[in-house]
């Protein structure tokens, strides 16, 4: 379940019980008389999907119930004597949310159900780290860490030139290093030039060809990018482009990095970088700060 569209505990609630209910057990008579027998703080409503025609669920309760429902879903779930793994994409949204302690009632509920498997993953990492690394939040602790690093130069080429090689093009070892390494093999960003030359068929290709792809792809969003821009102070701009200029950053308030690109005193970078941490402008990795988007990057130092 991805839970980024949802905007408290009550819809996090509401797709949770859809994304159970008849996946336990196809909605048979049997299972939905389990179903209802279940959920008694809400109403089980089936309907049949307008496209494939098979039965679709949904709960329909009371936002006040909303806490027994959550309950009840757990409950479900612990009494269906099967093993089941739930994987909840953009976890670090239920921080977003107005409702109180929704880490700490989350966490009660998922300690008591031992046939039931979370994987929590959210493209905000900083937000992440903070749930499951701080011994402030609920979390800390409470799992097994896995941070998911860039595919390997070797086994990246040996994937795309196998697929490259059947629709006969041709991807020389040395061009794909360097696209590797400007977007620091990135899979995201790889696999949107990857594409791009599989559907143009050069019969090799060239450090052109590459450009071309990234220039298609970065005029296409230069709109969006003006604006992204548009929307920051001049402190965060200045900061920004000298990022993406610098490519990577160690230290943020180095004499030498401040002075190199002018910007303001120390403490006015750091209240920048701040802001554009919290946006996602900017990650903080074991290298230092880099710019998030490997594309952004590029059109903020003019290509």
């Amino acid at each position: 379940m991805d839970i980024f569209p949802t905007r408290s505990l009550e819809q996090f609630t509401a797709l949770f019980g859809k994304t159970v209910l008849g996946t336990l057990d196809s909605l048979g008579k049997k299972a939905l008389s389990t179903a209802i027998q279940a959920f008694k703080s809400c109403k089980v409503v089936v309907s049949a999907d307008p496209i494939t025609g098979s039965p679709q669920s949904a709960l329909e309760f009371l936002p006040q119930q909303t806490k027994n429902t959550l309950d009840e879903i757990f409950s479900y779930l612990k009494n269906s004597d099967k093993e089941c793994f739930i994987a909840i994409d953009e976890f670090q949204q239920i921080a977003e949310y107005d409702d109180e302690n929704v880490e700490a009632l989350l966490r009660s509920k998922i300690q008591f159900c031992p046939n039931v498997h979370f994987i929590f993953s959210g493209s905000k990492h900083h937000l992440m780290s903070e749930m499951f690394s701080s011994v402030e939040h609920p979390f800390y602790r409470s799992t097994e860490i896995v941070n998911l690093h860039a595919i390997t130069e070797e086994a990246y080429y040996e994937f795309a030139n196998h697929w490259m090689k059947i629709a006969g093009i041709k991807l020389p070892r040395k061009i794909f290093s360097a696209l590797y390494e400007r977007l620091e093999g990135h899979t995201w960003y790889m696999q949107s030039i990857l594409n791009r030359l599989y559907e143009m068929r050069p019969e090799e290709i060239s450090q052109k060809h590459i450009n071309d792809c990234i220039l298609r792809i970065i005029n296409s969003e230069t709109d969006s990018y003006q604006r992204l821009f548009s929307s920051l102070t001049a402190n965060q701009n200045h900061l920004l482009t000298a990022i993406a200029q610098e490519g990577t950053v160690a230290n943020i308030n180095a004499s030498a990095f401040i002075g190199k690109y002018k910007l303001k005193a120390a403490s006015s970078v750091n209240r920048a970088l701040e802001h554009l941490l919290d946006k996602e402008f900017v990650m903080d990795t074991p290298k230092g700060y880099v710019v998030y988007d490997k594309f952004f990057t590029l059109w903020l130092k003019g290509l």
